[in-house]
């Protein structure tokens, strides 16, 4: 597995808006193919090894954890297939807080959910740029209508935050609700999209 990192004002035009915040990547080799497995914020005052899951990821996947590589991302190797897959993520991501692009098209493996979780993800995955739905109206979708707390739960383990869009998911009464990376995170995406919510 390799893991490499962005930080969010080296990949936005307008930093002063943005939170201080970094984005945690990692790619990993299934089935011959690399695919991205994990994508989520990293505090200022988080180091790398504290924030991924690695003890869950490295059982899932199979790998020892002593044989997980950090790999800044200035020297990742587009001739490296697992960390092409990163630069491409970074690229998309930089797109996407650019404006440029709506939603993405990467490699992921979501196989480290369980199956309810899976579903959820696939689901965010439906909603469109610019678009919010409530957590009740989420669990209508996955055919679990009163189940919008187990909903809710899917949503804070989900590997790729950004990607798999769980900010697009707010509260009943139009509030942010949760989000895993912070809320200043969560109303900086709504808002890149062009969605005001209440605070």
């Amino acid at each position: 597995m390799i893991v490499t990192s962005v930080a969010l004002n080296d990949i936005v035009y307008d930093d002063s808006s943005s939170p201080k915040a970094d984005l945690l990547l990692a790619s990993h080799v299934i089935n011959n193919t690399a695919k991205l497995i994990w994508c989520n914020w990293l505090a200022l005052d988080e180091h790398w090894q504290d924030k991924i899951k690695l003890k869950s990821l490295s059982k899932h996947y199979k790998f020892d954890a002593d044989e997980v590589i950090f790999i800044a991302a200035e020297q990742l190797d587009a001739n490296d297939e697992e960390q092409a897959v990163l630069l491409a993520s970074i690229v998309q991501i930089q797109h996407y807080m650019q404006g440029l692009r709506s939603d993405f098209d990467l490699p992921i493996d979501t196989s480290s959910g369980t199956e309810f979780q899976q579903r959820v993800w696939n689901a965010l995955q439906e909603i469109g740029y610019g678009e919010t739905i409530s957590y009740a109206t989420l669990a209508q979708r996955v055919d679990n209508p009163k189940g919008f707390r187990a909903v809710a739960n899917a949503n804070g383990k989900n590997p790729f935050s950004v990607i798999i869009p769980c900010h697009r998911v707010i509260s009943s009464d139009g509030k942010l609700g949760g989000y895993t990376g912070g809320l200043d995170k969560k109303a900086y995406l709504l808002a890149l999209e062009g969605v005001r919510c209440k605070v």
